[in-house]
Formats: structure tokens, C-alpha cells, sequence
């Protein structure tokens, strides 16, 4: 593998993509450092540091996809997550609008205007986004500081939103540099570089709990450690596993005579994925359960404080409706990317049936059972995931930044996103005669 690395830096055309990816992802860290005008920035990392103590909030997730920025208030604060949320919005109204599913099946013309629209929406989204958290700025206070140099200025909520929208928009053009001429996916890099950013502080973390000084009353032994690292090694290979998981299903083309041209007679199969969903499903999941327990603890009324204690991290219905909204949405994306009816259709005109099985209604019916057994073992491994790292953290006693790197969203969007990287490199090195990562066999990206 360290070969296959080296021989990486041999190929002209791939070390020109791997250094100009490397160069805007140093451009998007430096990015994370510069902060917003208008905002005391000791006062506002005190402030986040309590709100994060009290549990899980909406801004700990936003504060994972934007690195950190978010809780420094940076121009990249708002992170990549109103592009995210845009391109989920327009997958789901893909599947339940005529037009633009109609737009979507017109090829490269259709892609291109859908992810027109989805700019479109990554601006509106983020406009409205940088508006509410610069009003929200202005009302915070920690003792007698406020998070606002001058909260009385509306010139602070036009800078603000100005700053921050502008500072999304360059973060999608940046991916979007990345993906024609870079290597990898650029959202997913970004994404990726901003989970990685917070191992420093992890590492810093374990340390002190192996030097004996305790951090929040914890302390860890070095046995404990190294169990900790084999635990992970573990969930690095079975997310990957299950990233990978295929049930295929085999498909066979009848023979047809036209003219002098035989066409068909030839075998394939449809891989169905076991995890369709990937990492959609915990972020829905963690949007609906955290949002209104987070709008919920800003409001000085006993009765929404305690649903906000009941909805926090650690709580008995918080993980009984986390579970049960992750199973949901594996369901719901799956049914909303992958149709049997249409699928069975397509095969059923091109001649194409499953051995054993009636081309039509009974090759739906079919995928559907396969599908739905399939999608529920992905969907409890999906949630297995998503609460290892409060496992971890009850279990062992460490921090939550540093048990978070033993599942939940950063560790499946890392290992996804690393695969398919090292995916495309592959290809390269294999197109110029190089070996790949492995001896035998391939590397099998998310797509």
C-alpha cells in the first residue's frame, strides 16, 4: 500500500489533481480561522463551551460539518450544510415532482440545471440561515459580556449574513473545483477535512487522561487505550463492510434476432445495497430531535426545560425516537431513490427478467421483499453507529469529542468518503499500469 502511495507523486496528471485538492483544503482551514466582524470571540467560545456541556444541540452538529467555525464564528461558519440540506430538498422533490423528475432523466443537460437549482437554494438557505443566527448573536450574553460587540448596530446583521453566505457560496464553489479538477468528491473532502480537523484536540484529550490529569473527573488507563484502539480498528472494517454490502440480484437479457445482429443472451445483476441511505438517515434523524429541544432550552419556561432535559443526549426517549427515526428514514430515502415498479418495467422492456420470477408486477413485488429485508439490517447497523459514541463515552469514561471518533456521523462520512477517494486513485494508478491499494482484488467506492 505505502508503494502504492509513492507511485501516486510518478503520474504527472494524478499528482496535479492530488496537490490542487491538498491546496483547497488548506485554503478552507485557513478560511475556519478568520472571524466575522462584530464578534467578541473569547466571549463567544466560552459561551459554546457551557451550551455543550449541557448536551447535544443542533449547533454541535453544525459545528461538525463546519470544523469548528461555527463556534468561532468564522466566514466559513455556516459550513457546507445549507449546500447539504439544498441537494437533499431537490433529490427528495426529484421523486414526487413530474418536471423535475422528467429533468432528471434527460442526462448531463438535466444535471446540469438541477444543480442550478441547487445553488439557487444553497443561497436562499444560507441567507436565511446567517439571518436568524445574527439575531440570535445579538441576545446572547455570558455574564454581563455580550457575544456582540455592539448588539444595539443593525449594521452587525447585514455584515453577518453577508459574511456568512458569501462564505458558503465559496465553500460550493471550492467542492465544485475539487470534483473537475481535483480528485474525490470536493463536498465530501470539505466535509472530511473539518471531522479530521478535530483529532488535535481529541489527541489532546487522551493525553491528559493518560498523564492522570482528569478531564471533566475522567481518567484512562493505558490498557483501556488500547482496547479503545482495537475497538475502533473494529468499527473502521465493519462500516466498510457494511458500506460495501451488496445483495445482487441476478439478471438475465432474453436472445433477439434483428436482421443479421443477435442482441441479449447475456447475464448481470442489480447490486441492492444493504446501507442505501449512508449517512442521510442520522442527519435527518439528528435535525428532527435536536432542533426544537435546542429552540426548547432558550426559553426560560419550566415545561419546555423539561422537554429539553428529556430530548438531551443521555435520556431514555432520546435514543428510543433516535433509533426509531433513523429505521424510518432508511426506509424513506431508500423507497425514494430506488423504485422496483420502475425498475421491473425497464427490465421487462429490454427483455431482461430475474430466474424464477414473473417479468412485471412479481419482479416488483420481488426487489421490494429482497429490499425491505436488506434495508433493516443496514437501517440497525445505521443506529448501532449513530449511539456507539455515548457507549463509548459511559462505557470508558472520555470526553465526547474523543468518543466520537468511534462512530455516530463523522466516522461513516470519514471511511465513506476515504474509500471512495482512494477508489479514483486507484483507477488512475490501474490506467497507467501501476498497482492498485491491494494486490487482489478492488477497491469498491460508495457509488
Amino acid at each position: 500500500m505505502l508503494s502504492a502511495f509513492a507511485n501516486c507523486f510518478k503520474i504527472p496528471e494524478l499528482k496535479k489533481k492530488i496537490l490542487f485538492t491538498l491546496g483547497i483544503i488548506v485554503l478552507y482551514r485557513i478560511g475556519c480561522f478568520i472571524p466575522t466582524p462584530g464578534v467578541n470571540g473569547a466571549v463567544l467560545a466560552a459561551y459554546f463551551q457551557k451550551l455543550s456541556s449541557g448536551g447535544s444541540t443542533v449547533f454541535s452538529m453544525m459545528s461538525m460539518f463546519s470544523g469548528g467555525a461555527i463556534e468561532k464564528m468564522t466566514v466559513f461558519g455556516l459550513g457546507i450544510m445549507p449546500y447539504i440540506s439544498s441537494s437533499i430538498i431537490l433529490q427528495l422533490l426529484t421523486a414526487v415532482i413530474p418536471a423535475l423528475e422528467k429533468l432528471a432523466k434527460e442526462g448531463q443537460a438535466g444535471y446540469q440545471k438541477i444543480n442550478q437549482y441547487t445553488r439557487y437554494g444553497t443561497l436562499g438557505l444560507a441567507l436565511v440561515q446567517s439571518f436568524f443566527i445574527a439575531l440570535w448573536l445579538k441576545q446572547q450574553k455570558l455574564g454581563e459580556q455580550s457575544v456582540v460587540a455592539n448588539p444595539n448596530d443593525w449594521q452587525f446583521i447585514f455584515v453577518t449574513v453577508l459574511t456568512l453566505s458569501c462564505g458558503t457560496l465559496l465553500l460550493m464553489w471550492l467542492g465544485e473545483q475539487i470534483q473537475e479538477r481535483g480528485i474525490g468528491n470536493g463536498i465530501s473532502l470539505i466535509i472530511t477535512a473539518g471531522i479530521i480537523s478535530s483529532a488535535p484536540q481529541a489527541a489532546r484529550m487522551l493525553s491528559l487522561l493518560l498523564s492522570a490529569k482528569t478531564v471533566g473527573g475522567a481518567q484512562l488507563q493505558p490498557l483501556t487505550l488500547v482496547i479503545m484502539i482495537g475497538f475502533l480498528i473494529g468499527v473502521i472494517i465493519a462500516i466498510t463492510m457494511i458500506s460495501q454490502g451488496q445483495r445482487k440480484i441476478p439478471v438475465q437479457y432474453a436472445r433477439r434476432i434483428v436482421g443479421r445482429k443477435v442482441y441479449g443472451g447475456q447475464n448481470t445483476y442489480i447490486p441492492l445495497k444493504v446501507d442505501t441511505s449512508g449517512v442521510i438517515a442520522i442527519i435527518f434523524a439528528q435535525s428532527i430531535l435536536l432542533f426544537p429541544a435546542t429552540v426548547a432550552s432558550f426559553i426560560p419556561q419550566q415545561g419546555l426545560q423539561n422537554f429539553a432535559a428529556a430530548m438531551s443526549r443521555g435520556a431514555f426517549l432520546y435514543y428510543s425516537l433516535y433509533g426509531l427515526l433513523i429505521v424510518f428514514f432508511c426506509y424513506f430515502y431508500t423507497a425514494i431513490v430506488f423504485n422496483p415498479v420502475d425498475v421491473a418495467e425497464n427490465m421487462k422492456k429490454h427483455g431482461g427478467f430475474i430466474p424464477g420470477v414473473r417479468p412485471g408486477t412479481q419482479t416488483a413485488d420481488y426487489l421490494d421483499f429482497v429490499l425491505t429485508r436488506i434495508t433493516l439490517a443496514g437501517a440497525l447497523f445505521i443506529c448501532t453507529i449513530a449511539v456507539m459514541p455515548d457507549a463509548i463515552m459511559a462505557s470508558f469514561r472520555v470526553p465526547y469529542l474523543v468518543a466520537s471518533f468511534f462512530g455516530g456521523t463523522g466516522i461513516l462520512i470519514t471511511v465513506g468518503v476515504m474509500l471512495d477517494t482512494m477508489k479514483q486513485i486507484e483507477s488512475h494508478l490501474l490506467m497507467s499500469h501501476y498497482e492498485g491499494f491491494m494486490k487482489t482484488g478492488q477497491l469498491r467506492g460508495r457509488r
